[in-house]
């Protein structure tokens, strides 16, 4: 915990090498200080066809999903800041967005809480 997901065209990886991309947003994460730097995961998923602002527009969109339990100033920072981020290493990317979901702690599983 936390996992952030992008979801973006694939065309983003010929600008940035993915794992640039994702070395950006697991250290943006953990200069929040909001998780261990052992928790972050972080994956991407490139899609080759998507229908983006009536065409065919790159975007990034990431999926941060964090245990439940900080502020919502804590989460807008954390969003602004993955986004001000992804922004410096694609400034001609139209679409940088960002949504955060709690995990709720009580429907929370994992195999080491077996």
């Amino acid at each position: 915990m936390p996992h952030f997901i992008l979801d973006c065209t694939e065309r983003i990886l010929e600008i940035q090498e993915p794992q640039k991309v994702i070395e950006a947003v697991f250290e943006t994460a953990f200069e929040t200080g909001l998780f261990a730097r052992n928790d972050i995961k972080v994956r991407l998923n490139p899609y080759k066809y998507s229908l983006v602002q009536d065409g065919d527009s790159d975007f990034i969109h990431v999926f941060g999903n964090i245990m439940e339990g900080r502020t919502t100033e804590q989460k807008a920072n954390l969003s602004k800041m993955i986004v001000v981020k992804l922004n410096a290493l694609f400034p001609e990317v139209p679409i940088i967005s960002i949504n955060i979901r709690d995990f709720e702690k009580t429907s929370y599983c994992n195999k080491s809480m077996l």
